[in-house]
């Protein structure tokens, strides 16, 4: 396990590098100025171009990239061009609201999603399975910006239950986005619960289990269900790694102010230094979480080992 690991940490580096060159290069692709939009619109072309020095925008794009990556490796993530600030500082602030949603979004749709497809398995081809699975593809289709402004008008403006954005009303601020955050996560979820559970309790040791008087319950939850995991653990870690990216979106309708509302921010103001540092934050913590679910593969499946 440990000579796995090492292999897969060591691989990361130059998958890295291609990374962040790609990003880089994406970011200076995007249409306009942001020497011009400091300067504003009453600025000559020498102030303009006095700012584009300042920022070294002037060089050659390699020359420029080559700068941003020695500065990365040294931990520098840059300042701010809309405000100055050190881009690790602006991060800081809004990492933790976004985590928090994203743990609580995925901490739901994993437990109810697993219940549901469990559900569903065991009454296959009944009601249950019928409305379980009916949740299941609602929960697939519907896009979570929809069901977040449905929330808002029925559980906000209606019933005022919740507020409608931001991040002031502590604990119940993370509710609703949470909710149109996880809901397609969890319904993915249940579907694959359910098709791995029903292929598990066709296998012979189920049939053999059953024979020896052992309860529905200890079959399923003990023995079944361990083993049809695997396919349920994928998933979850691929969607969590979504999650941090896709709540841009969410944070966006909820006026959430975490790290997808700080990315939309940026983009609009051309603050390359911050739409950079946080493009590759979450390409980074995509790569972990896939190195985590290649772990948590032996912990739930020990015929699985890594050489």
């Amino acid at each position: 396990m440990w000579k796995y690991l090492i292999k897969r940490i060591v691989a990361l580096i130059p998958l890295l590098l291609v990374v962040s060159f790609v990003i880089f290069m994406f970011i200076h692709l995007i249409p306009g100025d942001p020497a011009r939009l400091i300067a504003g619109k009453e600025a000559t072309l020498e102030e303009i171009e006095a700012i584009r020095e300042i920022l070294g925008l002037n060089q050659p794009l390699m020359q420029q990239y080559l700068t941003y990556l020695s500065s990365l490796l040294s931990g520098d993530l840059g300042f701010s061009v809309k405000s100055g600030a050190p881009v690790s500082s602006l991060i800081a602030d809004r990492i933790m609201p976004t985590l928090g949603l994203t743990f609580l979004s995925i901490t739901w749709a994993l437990i109810i999603g697993i219940l549901l497809g469990v559900v569903s398995a065991v009454f296959r081809d009944k009601w249950p399975d019928r409305l379980g699975m009916l949740t299941a593809v609602s929960g697939i289709s519907l896009p979570n910006f929809w069901v977040g402004l449905v929330c808002i008008q029925l559980f906000s403006v209606h019933l005022g239950l919740f507020p409608t954005g931001g991040a002031d009303a502590g604990w119940k601020s993370y509710i609703l986005p949470s909710f149109a955050l996880g809901a397609g996560i969890m319904a993915m979820i249940a579907r694959f619960t359910r098709s791995s559970l029903v292929n598990t309790l066709k296998q012979d040791y189920i049939r053999t289990g059953r024979a020896k008087g052992l309860s529905g319950r200890t079959i399923i939850f003990s023995h079944a269900l361990k083993n049809s995991l695997i396919p349920v653990i994928t998933v979850a870690g691929l969607q969590f790694g979504f999650l941090l990216g896709g709540s841009v979106v969410v944070e966006t309708v909820f006026s959430f102010p975490g790290l997808g509302r700080l990315l939309i921010d940026s983009i609009h103001f051309r603050d390359y230094p911050v739409i950079q540092a946080l493009i590759l934050f979450f390409s980074v913590q995509f790569i972990l979480v896939n190195l985590l679910v290649d772990i948590l593969y032996s912990l739930f499946n020990p015929k699985i080992r890594y050489e």
